[in-house]
C-alpha cells in the first residue's frame, strides 16, 4: 500500500484546522501518517528543547531514544542542517543511532513554525531497507509546511 498523500494531506488539514497548539499538531500529524502506510514502522517528533537538543515528542510505534543532539544520527543531521535526510540504509550512515534495532531506512525532516525557526524534525522509520522516496520527502515536507507554518 502506498501512501494516497493528496487525501492524506486533506485528512491532516481537516483535523487540525483552527488548531495551533504545536504538540496537538504533533500527534495528529503522526498519528495520521504512521497509519497511512505500511512501509512506516516508526513514526514521530523529535522536538528542539535547548540549544543543540532534540527530545522526543509525541509518535506512533516502539519506544524511541529520548534524546538526540545536534550531533548525533539521522534526525540530528536533519536538525543541524535543515536539510531532509533520506536514508536508504541506517548502517551505512555515520554516526547512526539505534533506537531500534529493526530500523533499516529512514526519513528525516526538519519541521519549521511561522516565523521559519526549527521547532522539531518529524522522523519515519521503516524495518524495509530503501523505503522511501523523494515523492515521499517532498509530500510530506508539504504537509508539515502547511500545518505548521499556523502555529
Amino acid at each position: 500500500m502506498k501512501v494516497d498523500y493528496k487525501t492524506l494531506a486533506k485528512t491532516v488539514h481537516a483535523l487540525t484546522e483552527g488548531e495551533t497548539d504545536t504538540v496537538a499538531l504533533m500527534a495528529t500529524v503522526a498519528c495520521e501518517v504512521h497509519h497511512a502506510d505500511e512501509r512506516f514502522d516508526w513514526t514521530g517528533f523529535y522536538r528542539v528543547t535547548g540549544p543543540g537538543m532534540l527530545k522526543i515528542g509525541p509518535y506512533q510505534g516502539g519506544h524511541g531514544c529520548l534524546q538526540i543532539p545536534f550531533e548525533r544520527g539521522v534526525c540530528g543531521a536533519a536538525a543541524r542542517s535543515g536539510e531532509v535526510q533520506l536514508v536508504a540504509d541506517v548502517h551505512a550512515f555515520p554516526g547512526h543511532i539505534a533506537c531500534a534495532s529493526s530500523t533499516r531506512s529512514e526519513l528525516v525532516i526538519p519541521v519549521r513554525d511561522q516565523a521559519g525557526a526549527l521547532i522539531a524534525v518529524f522522523d519515519i522509520d521503516s524495518d524495509r531497507a530503501d523505503a522511501f522516496t523523494m515523492t515521499d520527502a517532498k509530500a510530506l515536507s508539504g504537509i508539515l509546511t502547511a500545518t505548521f507554518a499556523r502555529a
